[in-house]
């Protein structure tokens, strides 16, 4: 089972941004697919505070970010 969990809105292009660089980086993950609706997000709260997306959650590292720019720079300088 992966150890990284992307929280991720159905076409966000933020989240596709990520989810790309995941890929090309070939990294293991699960996506939780998130509602639409902010307010439904509560697993996304929990697990980082705040209920936007893409959230990324490494269990290994103990890293827990948002932000599609600031994912995709973790994912090419510390897991590629």
């Amino acid at each position: 089972m992966p150890s990284i969990t992307l929280y991720s809105l159905d076409g966000c292009p933020y989240c596709e941004k990520v989810h790309d660089a995941l890929d090309d980086a070939e990294i293991e993950y699960e996506t939780e697919w998130v509602d639409a609706l902010h307010s439904n997000r509560n697993e996304v709260k929990r697990a980082s505070g705040q209920r936007g997306v893409p959230v990324l959650v490494n269990e290994d590292s103990g890293v827990t970010m948002a932000e599609s720019e600031k994912i995709v720079e973790y994912v090419e300088q510390s897991l590629a």
